[in-house]
């Protein structure tokens, strides 16, 4: 399971990295193609509340499959797109058995 955090003008906490961590391994018991996560953290210009951005991209075989969603918190966002990726995940799944 190989995990890459990369925050951008910032340090995140091992808290968040390990939260983040914590999210991603459900990935990877949905589908045993998937090779690692790469997470890009950053906080957008945007004046509003909701600042936090978190990118997802699944390394798999062929093809990588990607998530990038905004909220209020880093765990929010990185929640978001897990939810988002584990609908990808399925689908990529699905289209793997029918093929």
């Amino acid at each position: 399971m190989n995990v890459n955090i990369n925050s951008v003008h910032f340090k995140a906490d091992t808290k968040l990295e390990d939260f983040i961590r914590e999210k991603t391994a459900k990935l990877f018991t949905l589908f045993d193609g998937v090779h690692g996560c790469e997470v890009i953290l950053r906080v957008d210009g945007a004046t509003n509340n909701e600042n936090k951005v978190a990118e997802i991209k699944v390394l798999i075989p062929g093809n990588d499959l990607f998530a990038k969603k905004q909220a209020k918190s880093f765990e929010e966002a990185v929640d978001n797109s897990v939810d988002a990726l584990k609908r990808q995940v399925k689908k990529h799944k699905e289209k793997m058995k029918g093929l």
